[in-house]
């Protein structure tokens, strides 16, 4: 292995070690943050300005993949970021909407892990049926998130990857004579 290649395979490993850090951080964070008990309009109100927040980091990020060295790389660690949170958002609102309504939102009462469980799969679709949304409010949030994850799965990642095209073209320009 050359020198460029090996520096190109520590540059890879750190990223990905550094995406595994701040993904695992953000869900101890998640497991150490207090939830309020009752959920109200309020909590929809957190939801809905934690997903503003987590847009607006999202185009931080890509002006950044689109400029960085390394476009590719940074695309990593935005994913490793934004995906997470944008799950325990739900999950957190997932476990809110159960505590404020044990027996009726959900068939069954979710825990934080409960409630991030079926936020996972319903961003992946499984759908095994063990949990599912029984109150009004409960099916529309998770409505939300179905279309919401079609939002992430489909422009988010998109436009990640013309980011990462952007700066590689960027990069291709600047090595040009």
């Amino acid at each position: 292995m050359t020198g460029p290649e090996a520096a190109s395979r520590v540059r890879l490993v750190l990223v990905l070690l550094r995406a595994s850090v701040v993904a695992v951080l953000i869900v101890v964070i998640y497991y150490l943050l207090p939830l309020r008990v009752t959920a109200d309009r309020g909590t929809i109100l957190r939801l809905v300005v934690g997903l503003v927040a987590l847009s607006l980091l999202l185009a931080w990020q890509l002006r950044t993949i689109a400029r960085s060295r390394y476009p590719a790389l940074r695309a990593v660690d935005t994913l490793a970021a934004v995906i997470p949170v944008f799950l325990l958002l739900f999950a957190a609102a997932y476990a809110l909407l159960s505590q404020d309504q044990p027996a009726a939102a959900f068939s069954e009462e979710l825990s934080r892990t409960d409630a991030l469980y079926f936020s996972v799969t319903v961003f992946a679709t499984v759908g095994f049926g063990d949990i599912s949304p029984v109150s009004d409010p409960a099916r529309v949030l998770v409505t939300v998130q179905m279309l919401a994850d079609l939002l992430v799965l489909g422009l988010v990642l998109r436009a990640v990857l013309d980011a990462v095209g952007r700066g590689r073209a960027r990069l291709g320009e600047q090595q040009t004579p």
